[in-house]
C-alpha cells in the first residue's frame, strides 16, 4: 500500500507531505484547487509521462516521492531481482522532472530506467477514470483478471510450461529436419569428405608437435658433432673425472693429519666431478634426440604436407581438421540414422501437442463456466449504480488453430447499455461515465484478486447524484476492506465513506502574488463542514450541515 508520498516543485505544489493508511481515502475540494495536479504528480513517480511544464515557475527541478509497504512476493518484488535492485519490504519510488525537461528516477535511492519504474507503479497502484480505463484497454489484461476471479492461475502456468515443452519439442523436431535436409543435399561431398578426413585422423595439436619435431631434428643434425665432441671431452675417454677422482682418494687420506687444508680443495673438486657428470647427462640426452632415422624426418615432412592440404581443401585451420572430421562423421550418421531419429522426434512432438491441447482444452472449459459466474457477480452490481438496463458479458473466443502460451482463448468484456442495442466491447461501446460504473462493479467483484494493492478513481462519480452516488461510495468502501482505495471525488455520499478525507486546497502567497496548493487530512467536525460545502456550495446552511451529519451517520452504520 502506498504509506506517503511527497511532492516538490511541481506546479502550484511547493512543498507537500501526505501520510496515506489502509482503507479509503478520498481527496475533496473546490474545482481548480489542485486535484489533478496531485495525481499527474503522483503518476509521475509511478513511471508516467515527464514534462518540463510540471515543474514550478522559478524551480530548477521538481521531486515526487512515493513510498510503499508491501508485502513478501509481490510481484513488484520480482521486477526488482531481475534488475538487480535488493527489496527492503519498503520500496521507495523517486522521480525527478528537471526544467529542461529530462527526468531522473530511482527506487530505494538507486538509479534506474524509466521503463523499469513504470513496470513496477503498474505492479503497486492502477490509476482509473473517465478518460483513462487503462487496465480493460487490452484483452490479455480482460484474460488475466478472469483468471484471477476463478483461481486458474496455477492452471495457466501449468499450460506456459506444457507450451514451453511443446515449442521445445517442435524446434528439435525442425532442426533436424533442416539438418537431414542439408545432409542429403550433400550426401556425397560428405560421404567423400567424411572417408578422406577418417584415413587421415587427424589430432588436435598435431601440426604444432610435428613442426617442433621436424625443428629439433633438422637443427640436431648441425650440431651433432659438437656435441659429440663435448661429451667425449667431459664423460668419454679423455674425461677429468677418473683423474680427478683419484686426486681426490689421495687428498682424502693425507686429510687425516691436515683437515683444515685438505678438506675445502675436496669438496671443490667433489662439485667439479658431479658438474661434470651433470653435464655428461645433458649432452648424451641432447644426442639422444639428435639420433634420428633419416626417414622418420621424412615421415613427419609428408604428415604436415597432407594435413596441410588438407587444411587448404576444406578452407579450415588444420587444428580445426579434427572438429571438422567429427562433424561430417556425425553428418554421415544423420544421413543413415537420420530417418529413425526423426520419427522420435516426430513422437515426442505430437505427445508435447497432445499434452498441451488437452491442458489448454481444459483451461478453456474452465474459463467458460468461469465467464459465466462473472457475468452474473457483476451484473448484480449494476443495477444500484445506475445501469439496470445494461448487460455484461465475458467473451471467451476459443481458436485452437491460434495457441499461444495461456491456451486458446481471447478472453474480453463487452457490454450492451441498453436492451435492443447491439453489445460490443466495453471500451468502444460504453460512455466515460458508464466505463467507471462498469469499472467499479468488475473490482468490487474481483476484490483483492488480480488487482494492484492500491487502487485510485479520478471523479467516477461525475454526472451521478443522490443514490448512485451513494451506491458509488458503498462499493468504494467494500473494495477498500481488501485493498487501498484512493478515490478523487465531488460526491458528498462518497466522502462520507473515507476512512481518511483529505482537503485540496490553494492558499494565496506574498499578499496574494501567487498560490500554492495545500493538502489536509480533515478532522471530524471539519469533515461535515467540508461535506456540507459539497452539499450545498458556497453557502453553507444548516439544513446542508444536518444532511452532511446524516451522511456520516450512515456511512458507519
Amino acid at each position: 500500500m502506498l504509506a506517503r508520498l511527497s511532492i516538490r516543485d511541481i506546479v502550484l505544489i511547493e512543498r507537500l507531505d501526505i501520510e496515506f493508511a489502509t482503507g479509503l481515502a478520498v481527496l475533496t475540494g473546490e474545482t481548480g484547487a489542485g486535484k489533478s495536479i496531485l495525481l499527474d504528480a503522483f503518476a509521475l513517480a509511478l513511471g508516467g509521462r515527464g514534462d518540463a511544464g510540471l515543474v514550478r515557475h522559478g524551480a530548477e527541478q521538481g521531486q515526487v516521492t512515493a513510498v510503499f509497504d508491501i508485502p513478501k512476493n509481490h510481484p513488484a518484488a520480482k521486477i526488482l531481482a531481475e534488475n538487480g535492485l535488493e527489496d527492503t519490504g519498503e520500496m521507495i519510488l523517486r522521480r525527478v522532472q528537471l526544467a529542461d525537461g529530462r527526468t531522473r528516477a530511482f527506487i530505494n535511492d538507486q538509479a534506474i530506467s524509466v521503463q523499469t519504474l513504470k513496470a513496477v507503479g503498474a505492479a503497486l497502484v492502477e490509476i482509473h477514470g473517465q478518460h483513462d480505463e487503462r487496465a480493460l484497454v487490452d484483452a490479455a489484461t480482460h484474460r488475466r483478471l478472469l483468471d484471477a476471479f476463478a483461481g486458474l492461475e496455477k492452471d495457466v502456468s501449468a499450460v506456459e510450461a506444457l507450451w514451453d515443452a511443446r515449442r521445445t519439442a517442435n524446434t528439435a523436431l525442425e532442426e533436424h529436419r533442416a539438418g537431414m535436409e542439408r545432409a542429403a543435399r550433400e550426401a556425397d561431398y560428405l560421404r567423400h569428405a567424411s572417408d578422406e578426413l577418417k584415413q587421415l585422423a587427424p589430432r588436435d595439436g598435431e601440426e604444432t608437435s610435428l613442426a617442433s619435431r621436424r625443428t629439433t631434428m633438422m637443427q640436431g643434425e648441425k650440431i651433432a658433432s659438437d656435441l659429440r665432441e663435448a661429451q667425449e671431452a667431459v664423460g668419454g675417454h679423455h674425461s677429468p673425472v677418473a683423474s680427478l677422482s683419484a686426486a681426490v682418494r689421495r687428498l682424502e687420506r693425507r686429510g687425516v693429519n691436515a683437515p683444515a687444508l685438505v678438506e675445502p680443495a675436496v669438496r671443490a673438486i667433489d662439485i667439479a666431478i658431479n658438474a661434470l657428470e651433470e653435464a655428461d647427462q645433458h649432452l648424451q640426452a641432447a644426442l639422444a634426440a639428435t639420433d634420428f632415422d633419416p626417414s622418420e624426418l621424412e615421415r613427419i615432412e609428408e604428415r604436415l604436407f597432407a594435413l596441410r592440404a588438407a587444411s587448404r581443401k576444406y578452407s579450415t585451420p588444420v587444428d580445426g581438421l579434427a572438429a571438422l572430421a567429427a562433424k561430417y562423421a556425425a553428418d554421415v550418421v544423420l544421413i543413415d540414422a537420420g530417418a529413425s531419429r526423426l520419427k522420435k522426434l516426430e513422437q515426442a512432438a505430437i505427445e508435447a501437442d497432445a499434452r498441451y491441447a488437452a491442458a489448454a482444452k481444459k483451461l478453456s472449459m474452465a474459463r467458460q463456466k468461469s465467464a459465466e459466474k462473472l457475468n452474473k457477480a457483476v451484473n448484480a452490481e449494476l443495477a444500484p449504480l445506475k445501469l439496470e438496463r445494461a448487460k455484461f458479458m465475458t467473451q471467451v473466443q476459443t481458436d485452437e488453430a491460434a495457441p499461444g502460451p495461456q491456451g486458446f482463448d481471447r478472453v474480453e468484456f463487452w457490454v450492451q447499455t441498453n436492451p435492443g442495442t447491439k453489445p460490443g466491447p466495453m471500451m468502444k461501446v460504453a460512455s466515460g461515465g458508464e466505463l467507471s460504473r462498469f469499472l467499479l462493479a468488475l473490482k468490487v467483484v474481483l476484490s483483492d484478486r488480480g488487482s494492484a494493492p492500491t487502487l485510485v478513481f479520478d471523479e467516477i462519480d461525475t454526472g451521478v447524484g443522490g443514490a448512485v452516488a451513494d451506491a458509488i461510495g458503498g462499493r468504494l468502501a467494500r473494495l477498500a476492506g481488501k485493498v487501498q482505495v484512493m478515490a478523487v471525488t465531488h460526491a458528498p455520499q462518497v466522502a462520507a465513506r473515507a476512512d481518511q478525507h483529505l482537503l485540496i486546497s490553494k492558499d494565496a502567497l506574498d499578499k496574494g502574488k501567487r498560490v500554492a496548493t495545500r493538502v489536509n487530512a480533515l478532522a471530524a467536525d471539519h469533515r461535515r463542514e467540508e461535506i456540507a460545502r459539497m452539499l450545498a456550495g458556497a453557502e453553507i446552511t444548516a439544513e446542508a450541515r444536518a444532511a452532511a451529519d446524516r451522511l456520516l451517520k450512515a456511512a458507519t452504520a
